[in-house]
C-alpha cells in the first residue's frame, strides 16, 4: 500500500470536499478549485477527512494513488490557508515594485522587465529586494515564482540574482592571483 496514499487527509472546518464525475472539488474560505481524477482511484468522506483507495494493484494505479491524495491535500490547504512562496532580489540596483497588475523589475538589463501579474495570485515586494507570491494554487504559485526567478538566475561568483527565500547558492571563489 501506498505509504502516501493511505494517510487520510483531513478537512478542517469551513471546507467543503465533493466528488463527482471523475472531478474533485474543494471549496472554502479563499475561494474553490476543481481537479479532474482517474477513476481507479476512489474518495471516501468520513467526519472531517477523507480517505483515498485504489481499486486494483497495477503499478500506474498506485502510483495514482499517491498522486491524487497528495493534490487533494494540497488543495485543501490551498482553500482554507494558501500558499505562498518568496523570492529575495540581490544586486547592486536590483529592485521589484508592484504596480497594479504588473511586477516592474530592474535587474541590470538595459531597460524595466514587465511581469503580468495573473488574476488568481497576489504579489508583493518590499524595499529590501523580497518578493512574495501567495494564492491558493500550489503548481500555479511555484510556477509564477519558478518565471520570476528564470529573469535573472542567482550567479555562483557575487551572489546576484533572483533565489528563493530558503535557497543556498554555492558561491565559487573566481579568479586568484597565482603567478
Amino acid at each position: 500500500m501506498s505509504r502516501i496514499g493511505k494517510i487520510p487527509v483531513k478537512v478542517p472546518s469551513g471546507v467543503k470536499v465533493s466528488f463527482a464525475d471523475s472531478v474533485m472539488t474543494v471549496e472554502g474560505p479563499r475561494g474553490k478549485l476543481t481537479q479532474g481524477y482517474h477513476p481507479v482511484i476512489v474518495f471516501e468522506a468520513k467526519e472531517g477527512e477523507v480517505a483515498v483507495s485504489r481499486a486494483n494493484e497495477e503499478k500506474q494505479t498506485r502510483a495514482f494513488h499517491g498522486l491524487y491524495r497528495n493534490l487533494l491535500n494540497n488543495m485543501v490547504i490551498g482553500v482554507s490557508s494558501g500558499f505562498t512562496k518568496a523570492l529575495v532580489i540581490t544586486g547592486v540596483g536590483y529592485r521589484a515594485e508592484v504596480q497594479g497588475k504588473l511586477l516592474v523589475m530592474n535587474l541590470g538589463y538595459s531597460s524595466e522587465i514587465y511581469v503580468g501579474i495573473p488574476d488568481d495570485l497576489t504579489v508583493s515586494a518590499d524595499a529590501g529586494g523580497k518578493v512574495t507570491v501567495g494564492g491558493i494554487d500550489k503548481q500555479r504559485v511555484g510556477e509564477f515564482a519558478a518565471q520570476i526567478r528564470k529573469l535573472r538566475l542567482p550567479e555562483p561568483y557575487k551572489g546576484k540574482g533572483i533565489r528563493y527565500e530558503n535557497e543556498q547558492i554555492r558561491r565559487k571563489v573566481g579568479k586568484s592571483g597565482v603567478k
